[in-house]
């Protein structure tokens, strides 16, 4: 059985330890600074086993040498969103935390695949390619899938019909300029238009754009961590398990859809090598547009990473 590191204990990565143990995924290392904390939940859900009916493994721990030999390393490390911030807001102290995590890793996981959880998300799988050297198909972020399986509920929400009738994607950055699909979207594999008037499929795209936010107001001291926990899963399981599946990831482009040097969502091809191809699929000209605009806010973003962020660390 393969081995998952999880760095960072919090809702997210617990959640995930979680899920991976009752698929017997992986065998799960769950890693976390604070002194007793990624042990006593590691404890914890290792009793749940019995019930739950699942015998994979789990170890917690504060020490980074026990990620040795892990094919991926999830990173939900860093500080969560509070009302009133965008994960932009999170930029200085997070880029910070994950790349000491980045170099860690780096020294201890060399060959592992890396997909990164923590906000701003695209510029943290930024930083933690720069911070290690790794190759470009073995950094990825986790955001995508989280968006697209937000949209596909409020289009199901809105017209009463089961989520699995719902066919969509959100490309772009994982922030207020992402860019959902809705020229591809379908129901029962009609064309989202003619479900859904136009001013109708806008002010679902907007609610989507919103949808973290919305959970931060209601949460108050935390930030979504079911769904995304859930939407890390199945990435996770699409490398792992080898399963070549095209999902939206947050990807390093390389000229795919005239963009250049930025992580950024776009359908990817999943598989034990990481990111083994991004898909390059027909958008409408608005949507081509949106996504350069979004690559530019996320460039912008990434122009005000600390200056010594990598200096001191070289």
């Amino acid at each position: 059985m393969a081995k998952m590191a999880i760095i960072g204990t919090g809702n997210v990565g617990a959640t995930l330890a979680l899920l991976t143990l009752q698929r017997e995924l992986a065998e799960v290392v769950l890693l976390d600074i604070v002194p007793g904390l990624a042990q006593g939940k590691a404890l914890d859900l290792a009793q749940a086993g019995p019930v739950l009916r699942y015998d994979s493994r789990i170890k917690g721990t504060e020490k980074y040498e026990d990620i040795a030999g892990s094919a991926l390393v999830v990173i939900t490390a860093g500080l969560a969103r509070k009302p009133g911030m965008s994960r932009a807001d999170l930029l200085d102290k997070n880029s910070r935390i994950i790349s000491q995590v980045a170099g860690r890793v780096k020294e201890f996981a060399p060959e592992a695949i890396i997909l990164v959880v923590t906000n701003p998300l695209d510029v943290m799988a930024y930083v933690v390619m720069k911070r290690t050297g790794f190759p470009s198909k073995r950094v990825l972020g986790m955001a995508g899938v989280l968006d697209t399986a937000r949209f596909r509920f409020f289009i199901a929400q809105e017209l009463g019909v089961a989520q699995k009738d719902v066919e969509a994607m959100v490309l772009g950055s994982h922030g207020d300029r992402m860019v959902p699909l809705a020229g591809g979207s379908t129901v029962k594999g009609r064309p989202l238009s003619k479900a859904l008037s136009q001013a109708k499929i806008e002010a679902l795209i907007q609610r989507t754009r919103e949808a973290g936010a919305e959970i931060v107001g209601l949460l108050k001291e935390s930030s979504a961590f079911y769904a995304p926990a859930a939407s890390v899963l199945l990435m996770a399981e699409a490398m792992l398990k080898d399963k070549k599946q095209v999902l939206p990831a947050s990807v390093f482009a390389r000229g795919e859809y005239g963009l250049e040097d930025v992580f950024i969502g776009l359908p990817a091809r999943l598989g034990r090598e990481g990111v083994e191809e991004i898909i390059e699929i027909d958008l409408l000209p608005s949507e081509l547009k949106a996504l350069h605009k979004s690559a530019q806010e996320l460039k912008a973003i990434m122009a005000r990473l600390p200056k010594d962020l990598f200096e001191a660390q070289e």
